[in-house]
């Protein structure tokens, strides 16, 4: 089961799609949108990150951040940001462990859940059931924007 919403959000250090270093303290004060996938350029995953960047400038304007995290490697990461201009970070997560902190891991990949997470590191809310069309503006819509 996934981390509920009240829970501290843990800690994690990574790389992105560039290969530049991202931890969740390097947002400590924004609100964090962090959303989970199980792969890179599949039709439900293509579907999610899609509705995220056609509301990427909602988000934005009010001081969010998004972030994708799968299993994939940086260079799947580049390729899936590339076809599909992506303007948000993609993590790369290729041991599971940024998965498994956030108990998403699915034995071998990411199962499709979104925590938001809130200035102090609090997770505030928790999608486990997820419309991948209309994913990113659900979330914006909870948080009253």
């Amino acid at each position: 089961m996934a981390l509920s919403a009240g829970t501290k959000a843990p800690s994690f250090s990574s790389t992105d799609d560039k290969g530049n270093s991202v931890s969740l303290s390097d947002f400590k004060g924004k609100t964090v949108v962090i959303y989970f996938y199980p792969k890179d350029d599949t039709p439900g995953c293509t579907k999610q990150a899609c509705s995220f960047r056609d509301a990427y400038g909602e988000y934005q304007g009010k001081d969010i951040v998004v972030l994708g995290v799968s299993m994939d490697d940086e260079t799947s990461h580049q390729a899936f940001k590339e076809k599909f201009s992506l303007p948000f970070p993609l993590i790369v997560d290729t041991d599971g462990s940024i998965a498994k902190a956030f108990d998403v891991e699915g034995g071998g990949y990411a199962k499709r859940v979104t925590f938001v997470i809130d200035g102090d590191g609090q997770i505030i809310k928790v999608y486990d059931s997820i419309n991948t069309e209309t994913h990113a503006a659900d979330v914006l819509a909870d948080l009253g924007l």
